[in-house]
């Protein structure tokens, strides 16, 4: 259950740079000294070229993440970078509902240690208190306990109880300071986890891996180096009869542009797992129809990959689906070809199956692809794209997939209504028509609501000074 060893090549990358900064003029300097200043000439000098090496391996090697965290733990690199990496260790650990580790955490603590090692501890810990505060709040009081009864300085161990903070003892308080703390890393690239090899290290492993999947392929990153992984994950027999495989599987034959011989692999273990596990296509839809709750865009080129991969031989709902899905992608989904599979597809399954709900998931992603890209002078473009929405309304006769529809409208009509302001102006004029009678004519609105969306408003009189 060891992290990926790191390539030689970025090895010799930071074996480099640590030569670098022991040779450097901005350690003599921060050694003689023992300025602030100097040590911050040396982050500015050398965390940038870490921060290089880091980042390539982000895109490309997430797996060996941890490993190339570990390899700057070591005393040549003066404890440079080891603060981001902290707050990554923080970051990484699985929480439960009440905000603390389901696992202890021992990469935090290894990097914690660390800093807390090393002969440049005062400088080092001006950037670090809101992550050891933030690691604790989540961590045990044992754990805790156990990790500062190895800290042998008295300065170091007063700091360290310093950052149990009380108010983070309360949930509310502990959860809101996670979400603040986690926004801070979120344009950061720093997903990494480990692959479990044996059904224990499944159960203990799964969501952390399930989890880094997800954020892969939700980011449009470089995941080539992910599937020698996943194959390997896959080929394991002891996995191929859990449910946890199923959801495995929809990421790899929805989100991964295999080679053909990874495809002929993957094409062999979906369709045998398919037959395998009892109630296998109920479990695909949910978790299909999970990812596009959380987020993530399930588009033609998604649906277009699994259906290469469902052997239409077998006959179950998942050849009916991805039947379906070329009629709809290949055509376009306003084809009366396409309109008329749709139709006769949903009206041979109850309206409330999962197989039902994907398909009109799968209509409604055009619409949310298209209104959610449409830029605001383009506004007329609404217009057209409306034109259909009768149509599969009353194929679906569903009241969530209505709603779903409004609300995406009524997002960017309220953005256009802050760019279009002249009511006297033609834009305005022609979007309140098309609200006014369209919204309308689709239950969209009452003619109340028309009336009170475009109504005046009037400024506030500001008060005036005595």
């Amino acid at each position: 259950m060891e992290a990926l060893a790191l390539d030689q090549e970025y090895v010799d990358q930071l074996d480099a740079i640590a030569k670098e900064i022991q040779a450097s003029e901005e350690l003599a300097a921060w050694l003689d000294e023992e300025e602030e200043a100097d040590y911050k000439r040396l982050q500015e000098t050398y965390e940038p070229k870490i921060t290089a090496v880091y980042s390539h391996v982000a895109e490309n090697a997430p797996l060996q993440l941890i490993t190339l965290e570990e390899k700057l733990l070591e005393p040549e690199f003066e404890g440079l970078y080891l603060p981001k990496i902290l707050g990554y260790s923080v970051l990484r650990g699985e929480i439960n509902e009440s905000y603390k580790y389901i696992l202890p955490q021992d990469h935090f603590k290894d990097v914690l240690m660390a800093i807390c090692n090393s002969s440049n501890f005062d400088i080092i810990r001006q950037r670090i208190g809101q992550s050891v505060q933030m690691g604790f709040a989540l961590s045990s009081d044992i754990w805790i306990t156990n990790l500062m009864n190895e800290v042998v300085n008295k300065k170091v161990r007063y700091f360290l109880k310093g950052m149990k903070i009380d108010n983070l003892r309360a949930l509310g308080d502990r959860e809101k300071a996670y979400i603040r703390y986690h926004r801070q890393f979120k344009n950061t690239e720093f997903a990494s986890t480990v692959f479990p090899e044996t059904l224990s290290e499944l159960k203990v492993l799964f969501t952390w891996v399930l989890d880094f999947l997800i954020h892969r392929v939700g980011g449009k990153t470089n995941n080539a180096s992910l599937v020698p992984h996943l194959r390997k994950f896959i080929s394991n027999e002891a996995f191929q009869k859990t449910d946890e495989i199923i959801k495995v599987l929809v990421l790899y034959v929805n989100f991964f542009d295999l080679e053909k011989d990874d495809l002929a692999h993957l094409n062999g273990i979906f369709n045998k797992v398919r037959q395998e596990i009892p109630d296998f296509t109920e479990k695909y839809f949910q978790f299909i129809l999970d990812l596009q709750a959380g987020g993530l865009d399930i588009d033609p080129a998604a649906d277009n990959r699994a259906s290469t991969v469902v052997d239409r031989s077998i006959k179950d709902q998942l050849t009916e689906y991805y039947d379906l899905m070329e009629h709809v992608h290949g055509k376009g989904y306003t084809h009366e070809g396409a309109i008329e599979a749709v139709n006769n597809f949903y009206n041979t399954h109850e309206g409330k199956s999962l197989i039902n709900a994907c398909a009109r998931k799968t209509i409604y992603g055009y619409y949310k692809r298209l209104i959610s890209n449409l830029a605001v002078p383009n506004y007329p473009e609404l217009f057209e794209i409306a034109k259909n929405y009768p149509v599969y309304i009353k194929i679906f006769g569903n009241q969530k997939f209505n709603q779903d529809v409004d609300d995406l409208n009524m997002v960017f009509i309220k953005k256009l209504l802050k760019v279009y302001v002249d009511k006297r102006g033609k834009d305005y004029q022609d979007i309140k028509k098309f609200v006014s009678t369209t919204f309308v004519e689709l239950g969209f609105l009452k003619e109340k609501e028309v009336v009170e969306l475009f109504k005046s408003r009037r400024k506030k009189k500001v008060p005036a000074k005595k």
